[in-house]
């Protein structure tokens, strides 16, 4: 079953220490965690949260182990995240799923003209 987990700092995190956080991780080949579904960070640049989809604890714990100590050299604490299970996510359908057959879009009819007498008839 996914988690969700949900971090709200305190203190507050900025956006520019987060973006460091990013980066850092990135340089740390953590970038793309195996075990993450979904990342999203919102707020203002004074305070940002982050929300985070995972299939598991231990994919999160993992991740936390790298994590963690770049936060702490940057003096932030994440504190303890809420952690939910999640009951569903939406996304969009892919590209190609909704591009329909080979060519991109979907072949349409072209439209009926009303004839005299009300009968519909194909231009």
């Amino acid at each position: 079953m996914a988690l969700g987990f949900y971090f709200s700092p305190k203190p507050p995190m900025t956006a520019q220490q987060y973006d460091e956080i990013v980066k850092r991780l990135q340089k740390a080949g953590a970038g793309h965690p195996a075990g993450r579904q979904y990342h999203a960070c919102f707020g203002t640049p004074e305070s940002v949260s982050v929300f985070d989809v995972w299939t598991s604890q231990a994919a999160f714990d993992k991740f936390g182990q790298t994590m963690m100590p770049i936060a702490q050299q940057l003096g932030l604490d994440p504190g303890q995240p809420q952690v939910m299970a999640v009951h569903n996510v939406i996304v969009p359908p892919s590209k190609s799923a909704s591009a329909g057959k080979k060519g991109g879009a979907a072949k349409r009819s072209a439209p009926k003209k009303r004839a005299k007498g009300g009968r519909a008839r194909r231009r």
